[in-house]
């Protein structure tokens, strides 16, 4: 488990070149699986454009760098319609004030706590009467902008040092669906989480249709989703949002105009 800001700045090391290609500048959360999903970085060689690494390519996050297997792991944001729309999300957590879903300020966000292996969120880190405590990731409702919606219960759920929120197993945290399904969540929540949903598939509908495919794209039993050369339509998008983010961002990864 690495602290945000024990990420950032990492430089980034090519395994099959043996060199460090670039330097991790910024981290893009998805809000809605609760993860980091792209590593942006910097190079000095680079004068335009925003790069990032897909965390799924991210070989290992140490103590001294970020290593990839080559520098084919780096593309351009703009090639990257999913990575393109989190990115102007802007969703930094750092700064941002926590309530309860019943209206209780609880803090505000110090530091966010992330699993190496898989990008996934596992706590926030907030200040509260000066003193710092972490909330796990399993008591957050929503990932906003500005504000952060988590359960009345989340001051019952404080742990004091990271060791204790390292205990809690995969089993115990819950998916975000489950999450914003459970009763105790109001509907408004439940409607509006869901509009977001569908105005972001939109989105990605408009930046990919008309694309050329330029790789056979499968789904996650190895069957052929949408073979190489193919024009996307409205259809086949919907068809790799449906097939999972994995292969939606696989996707993403492959076209050109």
């Amino acid at each position: 488990m690495k602290k945000s800001t024990e990420i950032i700045n990492l430089p980034i090391i090519s395994i099959t070149e043996g060199v460090e290609i670039g330097q991790v500048k910024s981290i893009i959360i998805n809000p809605d699986k609760f993860s980091v999903d792209f590593l942006t970085t910097q190079q000095e060689d680079w004068q335009i454009g925003v790069k990032a690494i897909p965390f799924k390519k991210v070989i290992g996050v140490g103590e001294y760098a970020v290593t990839v297997e080559n520098d084919s792991a780096i593309m351009d944001l703009s090639e990257i319609p999913i990575a393109n729309e989190l990115f102007n999300k802007k969703i930094s957590l750092i700064g941002s004030r926590v309530m309860t879903r019943k209206g209780e300020l609880l803090g505000e966000i110090s530091e966010y706590h992330v699993n190496d292996d898989n990008g996934d969120l596992v706590g926030l880190s907030l200040k509260i009467k000066g003193e710092e405590v972490i909330l796990p990731i399993t008591e957050v409702i929503t990932l906003g902008k500005q504000m952060v919606i988590v359960s009345e219960h989340a001051k019952e759920n404080f742990v004091v040092v990271t060791d204790d929120l390292e205990k809690i197993s995969v089993k115990e945290v819950p998916s975000h669906k489950s999450v914003v399904e459970q009763p105790a969540v109001s509907p408004a929540i439940e409607e509006k989480t869901e509009q977001k949903v569908n105005d972001l598939k939109e989105k990605q509908v408009q930046l990919l249709i008309n694309k050329n495919v330029i790789k056979d794209i499968y789904n996650q039993n190895g069957e052929l989703l949408i073979a190489k050369g193919t024009t996307l339509t409205e259809e086949h998008i919907t068809n790799a949002q449906e097939a999972g983010p994995t292969v939606f961002v696989e996707l993403s990864m492959n076209v050109a105009e």
